[in-house]
C-alpha cells in the first residue's frame, strides 16, 4: 500500500532517529500495523494517524516517552489519540 509522501518523509525522519537496534525491530511491525489501520479506515493511502496509532499500539510502554518525544521533534501528531495537548 502507498504512503501520503509527508507521512512517509516524517517517519523516515523519527526512524532515523531511533537506535539501530530498536530501528530494526519497529521497521518490522509499525508499517505493517498501519497498513493494517489504513485498511480498517478503508482508505487508499497509509495516513500520519496509522502511522501515529501503529507506534502507539505496537513500540512498548517503556518507549513512549520516546516516542512521543521523536514524535513532536519529526512533526507527527500524536495529540488527538494520546490527549497530549499544547497550550
Amino acid at each position: 500500500m502507498q504512503w501520503e509522501t509527508l507521512t512517509q518523509k516524517k517517519y523516515d525522519e523519527m526512524i532515523s532517529k531511533i537506535p539501530l537496534f530498536h530501528r530494526e525491530i519497529i521497521n518490522q511491525v509499525v508499517p505493517q500495523k498501519a497498513e493494517e489501520n489504513a485498511q480498517e479506515r478503508k482508505a487508499s493511502l497509509i495516513e500520519e494517524i496509522d502511522v501515529v496509532s501503529a507506534f502507539l499500539s505496537e513500540v512498548p510502554k517503556a518507549f513512549y516517552s520516546l516516542m512521543i518525544r521523536l514524535m513532536d521533534e519529526v512533526g507527527l501528531d500524536h495529540r488527538s489519540l494520546t490527549g497530549n495537548h499544547k497550550g
